[in-house]
């Protein structure tokens, strides 16, 4: 699949501007920034990062996705007039004027954004986005960039877990623009379900900005709006050879019709009319696309037979159907009885295209009913998921967090009597180690000043699942995770397309050893601080208990 257009290109960063405006954040963001410009200290250099602390779904690992929506969010951030206006109206009227005139001024020129690449596999705790610049200006970014990041990685971790379940070798159809969370939840799920492991969209906007392949044919309402073959127009159809002679479908779909019922003893008083004329008007229109849906009414008494016949009618005109989907009851054991109706037809009137005809399931399917797809015997090639898909019903939010770690070049931490809502201090680097057979088992986090981890050299960290104890760990490679991707108002590291991207979520996962794939009790992945910023935290949070007096000092 190609990359976007420039036209595409285009769009996507309009998109952006329209859905992700400097307003779309929060009020305190805006009460915070003047409280700092008040007090002289919005130009401080500043250093947050943006992080998870649980992997979702009761998984392992989560993927890292909304990092080229982020660039160019940054790279459009402006306040216009109308904007600056409008904060007049609801801050306190007590704002310093001035204060406006500073918002209006304002980008993105003097931050500069480090991120882990998009696509990655993650872990919970690893700083995954480094955002610096002056105070007021990256405090501004908190929301906007959360909301980017949240969603996408969550329906993009979601994704991983259906294809996982799936296995690697049946398609996926994603199909949850209706079900989604408004327009944007729709295409955002589009783009990012895409690029987690499905192979294809019913959102035709998805396929226009981001190149992903879409695909659909009918619903049941085309089925059920046909009565009758009168309605059948026109009722001939040109052979896929040119020849300029039409042929009467619809003569040649009864004649079929009878030879299906036959072979595969089938009552013809219990076929529907109305459906085969929706077939065959279908048909007419795209003899090359032929799946229609058929359980409208009796897969077994009418919509598979009409099928039969509809789609010899077009092998015997040179055309090749696609196959046929199936939308309610037991979607195994129905594809079974469709896929030997289909092997009966290739033998019987020799036409081996009948043999590999496409099954679609689609049936409010979850990520457990497409595990018990590789556990019951069935003929289903692709599987269309929607509502739980895109609407992570088993986990409606990743909790992406964006906290301050560094100001004037000084380590700041967050001390929470709830041990879980501590961070960790201090400007950072991330390093992934991997072991001989090529299979990553550690993440280390140390400060950015540290000299990085060597392949083949022991070191000492602290795994952040135990509370005070060390472990000596040997790479055999290592991998800096973090890249700068934003720098003086322009994007430093070119963004992938959604292909590309999706390429490197399947690249990254088949490195991921076994036990922290599992669907279900994953083993969990170490997440580990080097001696040095360990010591760091045990430093402030002396420090925080010893300074609390400080009242009494003075």
């Amino acid at each position: 699949m190609a990359a976007p257009s420039s036209n595409t290109c285009w769009a996507m960063e309009r998109s952006i501007r329209e859905r992700v405006p400097p307003l779309l954040t929060d009020l305190y963001q805006f009460t915070m920034a003047y409280a700092y410009w008040r007090a002289g200290r919005h130009q401080e250099p500043a250093v947050f990062e943006l992080f998870f602390r649980d992997n979702p779904f009761g998984g392992g690992f989560s993927l890292f996705a909304g990092l080229h929506d982020c660039l160019l969010f940054l790279r459009s951030f402006r306040f216009t007039h109308e904007d600056v206006e409008f904060l007049r109206s609801v801050l306190p009227p007590v704002t310093d004027p001035a204060f406006f005139k500073f918002l209006r001024e304002l980008d993105c020129s003097a931050v500069t954004l480090r991120s882990v690449p998009e696509g990655a596999v993650v872990f919970a705790r690893v700083p995954l986005m480094e955002v610096s610049g002056p105070l007021a200006v990256v405090q501004l970014l908190e929301t906007s960039l959360l909301c980017l990041v949240n969603y996408a990685s969550l329906v993009c971790s979601n994704a991983a877990r259906f294809r996982l379940a799936a296995g690697p070798k049946r398609k996926l159809l994603e199909m949850g623009l209706r079900r989604a969370q408004g327009p944007d939840g729709g295409l955002t799920a589009s783009r990012y379900t895409y690029i987690g492991g499905f192979d294809l969209t019913s959102n035709v906007q998805a396929g226009f900005l981001f190149g992903i392949p879409v695909a659909g044919t009918m619903a049941h309402s085309f089925v059920t709006s046909f009565t009758s073959l009168e309605e059948v127009w026109p009722q001939t159809l040109v052979a896929a050879n040119g020849d300029p002679d039409p042929v009467d479908i619809i003569s040649l779909t009864k004649g079929w019709l009878s030879r299906v019922c036959e072979l595969l003893e089938a009552q013809p008083g219990k076929i529907r009319e109305g459906e085969l004329a929706a077939f065959l008007s279908y048909a007419i229109a795209y003899p090359q696309n032929f799946l229609p849906v058929i359980d409208s009414y009796s897969v077994g008494c009418s919509g598979l037979l009409n099928f039969c016949a509809v789609g010899l009618a077009l092998c015997e005109l040179g055309y090749q159907p696609v196959g046929v989907r199936l939308d309610s009851g037991d979607l195994c054991r129905q594809s079974v009885d469709v896929r030997r109706g289909f092997r009966l037809c290739s033998e019987h009137f020799s036409i081996p295209a009948f043999d590999s005809l496409t099954i679609v399931g689609t049936n409010n399917i979850s990520e457990e009913s497409m595990a018990e797809l590789n556990k019951k015997e069935n003929e289903i090639s692709t599987v269309g998921v929607g509502t739980h898909l895109v609407t992570c019903t088993k986990q409606p939010s990743l909790g992406c967090v964006y906290k301050l770690v560094e100001v004037r070049g000084n380590p700041r931490m967050k001390i929470s009597e709830d041990p879980e809502k501590s961070t960790v201090p201090g400007r950072k680097a991330v390093y992934r180690l991997i072991d001989a057979e090529g299979h990553p088992f550690l993440d280390l986090v140390s400060l950015a000043v540290e000299s990085p981890p060597e392949a083949g050299v022991p070191l000492s960290c602290y795994p952040l699942a135990c509370d005070k104890s060390s472990v000596s760990v040997t790479p055999a490679q290592v991998t800096c995770l973090r890249q700068e991707a934003y720098s003086k108002g322009q994007v430093t590291h070119p963004p992938c397309s959604a292909a590309e991207t999706r390429a490197k979520v399947q690249s990254s996962l088949q490195t991921l050893h076994p036990r922290h794939k599992k669907l279900q009790k994953p083993d969990s992945y170490t997440v580990a601080l080097s001696e040095q910023l360990h010591n760091l935290v045990t430093e402030i949070r002396r420090g925080s208990t010893n300074n609390s007096n400080f009242l009494l000092a003075n």
